[in-house]
């Protein structure tokens, strides 16, 4: 067939993919690289797998490789530019290169086309390219002309040349090759004289192609790493492997929290290695910019920054995923609609979260972890409720009783009493002012456990922190709260004080009320207070008022304090006092500075008041009033 020289018609749909990918203005065009390379690959695992039960081919001794040669006349612009690329695989007969070159299987050309035209815009080609079984004809966005010289590994079979340059027509004839294997020569456009260049090709192999479990060569230089460390059994790893390979990929040189190597052969094939840095923050030389793994298919880079495959909240993570189950190039939308990635992405997260679990329960991992990437899985929770079941049980927090540690809510339900139904929180500006909290003090009497929410992001989680094991969280500061049927220890030192008369307490109830107005809901007697003379409590379904409220403080925009209802404890000496002066001296002006210093100075415990320097005229003034006394 392949004795004297002959043309060859391109199919229609051909003709107007090679005009798409000529005249194309791609981007990132290197990646036919990728392609050719990854079809060389594709070659060499051929012959290995024929070579297992035959040996009679065609120069058996060969080493199984990949080389690049360049061509590119020095001080000469008009001069041609060549780029060569060889393999020592299983070949081409003439027939094969007409079924192969001159042709695409189950029309992935019409395919291809009608995908850019379903677009509507100008096309991402390197997310449609190959998944068709067109990625051969990437080469034509840098090639004028491409001759293919090969030679199959059967003995009996003659060399062939296919001759193209992106036209009509190919011309197929008779080559002189004595060796196996299949050369590319490609004859740059003069926009693409870069691909001459040793050292951007080197670049080029380095990001897409530096796994490839065959040595590729530029000139005589293996510019490739062949076997990929996370294909190799684990045992064979050591530390030292695992940092270096972190760092070369990320540039952090700071040693990672953790490394998860793992490999499954079913149900899918997986091949991964993740990492979860030491700090969220990216510095300005660290490697990787964006969210997402390296995605792999047989030890080829098909996605470098690869989203789909761990949700949002689990982004911080680092690191390569492997699968021969994957096509090569799949494209982003089949990425979210391919049943092969759904369970990728399960496996690989279903392993991540038990690796998590481990960094929580390590004493000495913990508190760093939780530190730098606590955020994330809050944020999770608030936005990702399908993952609530996953989240809640990662969740740690203080509390009135963790002595300043983090605890599970895991921990939290198994120190619950009997008597308990529900998961107690507070929300708060930090450690210190929620410890000493008003809410607190029915609990404290109770020895009941409080968790405390003290992070900015606490606010935006608190509305989505529904029930855990079948116990439902409850605000402390919710004016609708029933302690459980737990007697309150009897306070030690002095006796406390006498309850105010009906009198005196209705005095001081309603000369709060005029003064407070508008910006309360009521003031009411306390049942449960003890040690502090007022609170603020959220009136019925209004904690995720005060919860929005909280962050609409943490991102500067302008918010409504929540209208509260005020509880006083008339058994406090404080109230005692205000009640005396009330009764005695309706008109003093102490009473009215002290209710707005109290009603304030507890907004400012809540952290709800907008701006706190406001309170410090009135604070001097107390001050003032008190030592004049």
């Amino acid at each position: 067939m392949a004795t004297r020289k002959k043309s060859y018609a391109f199919k229609a749909e051909i003709r107007q993919l090679l005009d798409i990918l000529i005249h194309s203005l791609y981007k990132e065009r290197d990646i036919f690289i990728r392609e050719l390379i990854s079809n060389a690959s594709d070659a060499l695992t051929r012959l290995q797998f024929e070579m297992l039960t035959r040996q009679d081919v065609v120069s058996p001794e060969s080493q199984l490789a990949i080389w690049l040669e360049t061509r590119n006349p020095e001080n000469e612009e008009d001069g041609d530019a060549w780029l060569i690329i060889r393999d020592s695989g299983i070949g081409m007969t003439a027939a094969d290169m007409q079924k192969n070159l001159g042709t695409i299987a189950q029309s992935g050309a019409r395919e291809f086309i009608e995908k850019l035209q379903d677009n509507g815009q100008s096309p991402e080609l390197n997310e449609v390219i190959g998944q068709f079984g067109v990625g051969f004809y990437s080469v034509f966005m840098a090639a004028q002309e491409v001759r293919v010289i090969s030679r199959s590994y059967l003995a009996e079979e003659e060399a062939a040349v296919w001759t193209s340059s992106g036209s009509e027509t190919y011309r197929l004839e008779a080559a002189e090759k004595t060796d196996r294997g299949t050369e590319i020569h490609i004859k740059l456009r003069p926009d693409a004289r870069e691909f001459a260049d040793e050292w951007h090709l080197r670049q080029v192999i380095k990001k897409h192609s530096d796994f490839v479990p065959f040595p590729i060569f530029l000139g005589e230089e293996q510019v490739n790493q062949t076997e990929s460390l996370w294909r190799k059994p684990a045992a064979e790893i050591e530390p030292e492997d695992y940092k270096k390979f972190y760092q070369q990929m990320t540039m952090d040189f700071e040693e990672p929290l953790a490394t998860v190597h793992f490999t499954s052969d079913a149900p899918l094939n997986v091949r991964s290695l993740l990492f979860i840095p030491a700090k969220r923050e990216k510095t300005m030389f660290h490697r990787r910019t964006e969210p997402g793994l390296m995605l792999y298919s047989r030890n080829v880079m098909i996605q470098e920054y690869s989203a789909d495959l761990l949700p949002r909240w689990l982004q911080f993570v680092d690191g390569v995923v492997d699968s021969e189950d994957l096509p090569l190039n799949v494209s982003r939308e089949s990425v979210q609609n391919s049943r092969i990635m759904r369970q990728l992405g399960k496996t690989i997260r279903k392993r991540l979260l038990r690796e998590i679990q481990q960094l929580l329960e390590s004493e000495d991992r913990r508190e760093p972890f939780w530190r730098e990437y606590g955020r994330f899985f809050k944020e999770g929770l608030a936005v990702s409720h399908e993952d609530r079941d996953e989240l809640l049980p990662l969740l740690r927090f203080h509390s009135s009783r963790s002595e300043g540690g983090l605890l599970s809510l895991d921990q939290y339900v198994e120190r619950m009493p009997e008597a308990q139904k529900e998961i107690y929180y507070v929300l708060g500006e930090d450690l210190k002012s929620v410890g000493n909290s008003p809410h607190l003090d029915p609990f404290t009497a109770r020895d009941l456990e409080v968790l405390y929410l003290v992070d900015p992001f606490d606010a935006f989680m608190a509305p989505a922190l529904t029930s855990f094991k079948d116990k439902p969280f409850r605000s402390i500061d919710d004016g609708q709260l029933e302690m459980p049927e737990i007697e309150p220890r009897e306070t030690s030192g002095e006796e406390e004080a006498a309850p105010l008369e009906s009198e005196s307490l209705a005095g001081l109830l309603g000369r709060m009320k005029t003064v407070l107005g508008e910006r309360i809901v009521e003031v009411r007697e306390s049942q449960i207070l003890r040690t502090s003379p007022l609170r603020l409590v959220s009136p019925d379904d209004a904690a995720h008022e005060s919860a929005m409220s909280r962050v609409y403080r943490y991102v500067g925009q302008r918010y409504e304090v929540p209208k509260k209802i005020v509880e006083i404890n008339g058994r406090h000496p404080l109230i005692a006092n205000l009640a005396r002066l009330v009764a005695a001296d309706n008109e003093t002006p102490l009473v009215d500075m002290a209710i707005e210093q109290l009603y304030e100075s507890a907004l400012v415990q809540e952290g709800l008041h907008p701006n706190p320097a406001d309170m410090l005229p009135r604070i001097q003034k107390l001050i003032e009033m008190a030592t004049t006394r």
